[in-house]
């Protein structure tokens, strides 16, 4: 794929003809490209996603910000769109500055994958998912399976009028294998998924004996009984305490969301929130996870930011406004789903981080409650602090003891009781970032990564 830095020389032109007429202003210019290949047993489908480029501007119009997007990196299109945000700018009025300090950061990332899953090539990709199809279906029982296997490269260059520099290149390679097992045609099924940073060491699991593994626990699911229901101790997995993290409390710590009081954890920064073992952060720095970035949409480099340290809610995640708005420090936290969505605080890789308690340790304090395995989806509420996890399958939690395999089931209940409720986090055993896209506003989805620990609370749960 192209390098932007063969257009750089004209982005950079146009920034400064812009400048000419703003306090400041910044550009975003992205480019796109990648591959999936999905098989089964009757269709091989190969999809080389849609090649996406462009560029937004953005600058300060003396009280507001004011943006102009072309996908051309040069010419005619290129020169309409800022001649045009130009000339309005010229007759914006004056005013006060652009809230908070400008980044000045400069440098260059890129991915380095040892192997990059497009060097297999279409035919390549296509024979390693056809024979991860082919583990799982030698699994008696199996009646279908699906496998997609996809990659995707993604250039951004970040330039502003304050002598800011940011150039990345990421690769993010994903994989999935869902096999169907059919019983009096009923179809059950257990998945593996896998993503991150990198190229095929981010699939290091995906064998023959993981895909036969993932296969005999879709049989298994057959014969799931129903979910318990009602209050009681949850121990959730690391995919589902990073739902949790996520989707129930990473949300609520977006602080464009605080100041437009919509959140329900703004009054409450600085207290105890949870047990002294809790400590739950947003890291785009993080390597190979799946949501990492190198800097942000405006030229922040990406960091860990602690949202929760030691059971204390202390920290948010901000943009220049918000930091500016709050007395804070901009987080590395400003993303665009791309050139043509607007930027919005979101998140990256959020995470609860390891403990002191064994898994072993941790069942055994559980008189009775159930196990929650394999996260699917979650509703966060950061106005009202009310949150709904979904789950694939659990297990029940009887005297200390793993017993009955259950079915799909919710866990509901207000965020901070659940928090309050926490008795123990797990160790690194185990510990996980599950790839995901998290969607704010309308469709302005971009990869977020969840995971961390197991985690012990108390809640509700029934049936899905």
């Amino acid at each position: 794929m192209t390098g932007l830095e063969d257009h750089e020389g004209d982005l950079a032109a146009a920034l400064a003809k812009i400048g000419r007429t703003a306090m400041f202003a910044e550009l975003v210019a992205q480019r796109w490209s990648g591959e999936s290949v999905q098989v089964d047993s009757k269709t091989t489908t190969l999809s080389a996603r849609p090649r996406l480029q462009g560029v937004v501007f953005r600058a300060w119009a003396g009280g507001h910000w004011q943006e102009a997007a072309a996908s051309a990196l040069a010419g005619a299109e290129l020169e309409s769109s800022v001649t045009r945000l130009a000339s309005e700018l010229a007759r914006a009025s004056g005013g006060p500055a652009p809230p908070g300090a400008p980044s000045t950061s400069r440098g260059e990332w890129k991915t380095q994958p040892r192997r990059a899953l497009r060097d297999l090539g279409a035919e390549g990709t296509i024979s390693l998912a056809k024979q991860c199809r082919d583990w799982a279906l030698a699994v008696p029982g199996i009646g279908e399976t699906q496998v997609r296997l996809s990659w995707d490269e993604e250039q951004r260059l970040y330039l502003n009028t304050a002598g800011a520099r940011c150039y990345q290149a990421i690769t993010r390679t994903h994989g999935l294998v869902v096999p169907i097992a059919m019983e009096g045609g009923r179809p059950e099924f257990d998945y593996w998924n896998a993503g991150g940073v990198g190229g095929l060491e981010v699939l290091g699991t995906l064998d023959e004996a993981t895909v036969r593994g993932v296969a005999e626990g879709s049989k298994a699911m057959l014969a799931a009984k129903a979910p318990p229901a009602g209050a009681m101790d949850v121990l959730l997995d690391p995919s589902v305490g990073g739902l949790f993290a996520h989707e129930s409390f990473g949300h609520g710590t977006e602080a464009d969301q605080f100041v437009r009081d919509r959140s329900y954890l703004k009054p409450i920064l600085g207290q105890q929130v949870g047990p002294e073992s809790l400590t739950l952060v947003d890291d785009g720095s993080r390597v190979g996870a799946w949501g990492s970035i190198y800097c942000d949409d405006e030229g922040h480099q990406s960091q860990r930011t602690v949202l929760v340290d030691r059971g204390r809610f202390v920290g948010a995640l901000h943009d220049r406004e918000t930091a500016a708005l709050l007395h804070a420090t901009p987080t590395g936290n400003t993303r665009r789903a791309d050139f043509l969505s607007r930027a919005f605080v979101r998140m990256t890789n959020t995470f609860v981080e390891p403990g002191d308690r064994s898994f072993e340790e941790l069942i055994s304090e559980v008189d009775r409650g159930v196990l929650l395995e394999h996260g699917t989806s979650g509703i966060e509420d950061p106005l009202g602090g009310q949150m709904q996890l979904k789950v694939k399958k659990g297990h029940r939690i009887e005297h200390g003891k793993l017993t009955d395999l259950v079915g799909s089931m919710a866990l509901s209940g207000k965020v901070l009781d659940f928090l309050r409720e926490i008795k123990g986090v797990g160790t690194k055993e185990g510990f996980v970032i599950n790839p995901g896209f998290c969607g704010k506003g309308h469709s302005d989805y971009v990869p977020a990564g969840t995971g961390g620990v197991y985690l012990l609370s108390h809640a509700i749960v029934g049936t899905a």
